[in-house]
């Protein structure tokens, strides 16, 4: 008989091919992201050196994580790093966002989105190796200081415990701002346009337009924002092994540097997994609020 197959023959059908176009991406994930988890959290219980016997220590190296000082220090600075990656990157993008509005396709707009994205497409190794000519003793920025007058506060930034994180800060929010500003200038081109001309109308100032139609709008684009740079500043790395190396001191040292420096230089591989399994805890704790936040209200 050729009549019509069943609707269930067809859904079960549809279902096993569904699963056959994920099952490569499933595996790709399992392999190279479960996979590894799973054996950080294994090594974070054992004392092993990378090399010789493997002791089981249970959660002891948790509880190092969680009351040793400097390594609670790391993690402190990696908040801190958080208020420069994510606020100033953000901020500034809102601005240039709302600024170059009724310019995006003219000169003046494509102009400032490439200048403003050139530090993304920069190696984060280049941007350390730049940033820390520029903040030296005689970088740039000193002579600058010099010539308008303000030698005064010249300083070697990357090297005095009070603005070592501060600089790093400032150049991670260099870094992370083309890519902000690029996905703010995307999202506002689809606002409405007689959303602003219907507020103009009704007398509204340029800060109501922001406040009540351009944030609103970039909600979902905010919330990546976010995302992006809060992970870059919980988990840096590059820039600031190249910029500082962790000092002044320990006032620089962040989590991912403290993790390489414990597995790879003291050979304390389970402490070092165990910091990375509380850091990957901490992302995610980070992460998630500011998800379901960010999202769209169900209409």
């Amino acid at each position: 008989r050729n009549g019509p197959r069943p609707p269930y023959s067809r859904g079960g059908r549809g279902a096993v091919v569904g699963w056959l176009f994920i099952t490569p991406a499933l595996l790709f994930y399992g392999l190279f992201v479960l996979i590894p988890i799973g054996i950080t959290v294994y090594y974070s219980l054992l004392r092993w050196n990378g090399i010789g016997a493997q002791q089981f220590r249970g959660l002891s190296n948790y509880i190092t994580v969680l009351t040793e000082p400097d390594l609670l220090q790391t993690i402190g600075n990696a908040f801190q790093l958080v208020l420069y990656f994510t606020i100033l990157p953000v901020g500034i993008g809102l601005g240039v966002a709302q600024l170059i509005r009724n310019h995006l396709n003219g000169r003046f707009g494509t102009t400032a989105r490439t200048v403003l994205f050139i530090p993304q497409v920069i190696p984060l190794v280049a941007a350390g190796i730049a940033w820390s000519w520029m903040l030296s003793t005689n970088g740039a920025f000193n002579q600058l200081l010099h010539l308008i007058g303000l030698g005064s506060w010249a300083r070697g930034w990357l090297g005095e415990f009070d603005y070592a994180l501060p600089a790093v800060g400032i150049i991670g929010a260099w870094v992370l701002l083309g890519l902000c500003t690029m996905l703010l200038v995307t999202g506002i081109a689809k606002i409405d346009p007689s959303l602003y001309e219907a507020a103009k109308l009704d007398g509204a100032s340029t800060w109501d337009e922001f406040r009540y139609i351009t944030v609103p709008g970039l909600r979902q684009e905010i919330g990546v924002c976010v995302t992006v740079t809060v992970i870059a500043a919980l988990a840096s790395f590059d820039i600031v092994y190249i910029a500082t190396g962790g000092g002044p001191g320990q006032t620089t040292t962040v989590p991912g540097l403290e993790i390489y420096r414990l597995a790879f230089a003291h050979r304390q591989v389970g402490l070092a997994s165990a910091l990375a399994v509380v850091l990957m805890i901490l992302v995610v704790v980070c992460i998630l609020p500011i998800q379901w936040a960010m999202r769209e209200p169900r209409k």
